[in-house]
């Protein structure tokens, strides 16, 4: 199967930085987009932002200007550099990532999603 394990969260001061990675592991032939959603109490998951296997990049409101997603195919990793970091900021950070990985003789493409990392911005 596939493994997905965030890193670097934690407590920040608003103004500060944070940089958030996601390594994935197992059965892996290939990984197409991967990103980062974020959620708090009450409200819905959303999208931070996201980076296909080419480097195309997406990002949700929140993040534009302030944060940038990139990653290390070699490693199968994505990284969140998050700058400027707001109280609105604070939630669960997940990552996930669209994973070609065998079956049978066959190919199929799953979704994975990491166990989340907890980002908290003081104000």
């Amino acid at each position: 199967q596939v493994q997905l394990v965030e890193s670097g969260g934690g407590l920040v001061q608003a103004g500060g930085s944070l940089r958030l990675s996601c390594a994935a592991s197992g059965n892996i032939v290939s990984i197409n987009a991967m990103g980062w959603h974020r959620q708090a109490p009450g409200e819905q998951r959303d999208l931070v932002a996201s980076i296909t296997d080419g480097g195309f990049t997406n990002y949700g409101y929140r993040a534009k200007g302030r944060f940038t997603v990139s990653r290390d195919n070699a490693k199968n990793t994505v990284y969140l550099q998050m700058n400027s970091l707001k109280p609105e900021d604070t939630g669960v950070y997940y990552c996930y990532a669209d994973v070609e990985r065998p079956h049978g003789e066959f190919f199929t493409e799953d979704e994975y999603w990491g166990q989340g990392t907890q980002v908290t911005v003081l104000s």
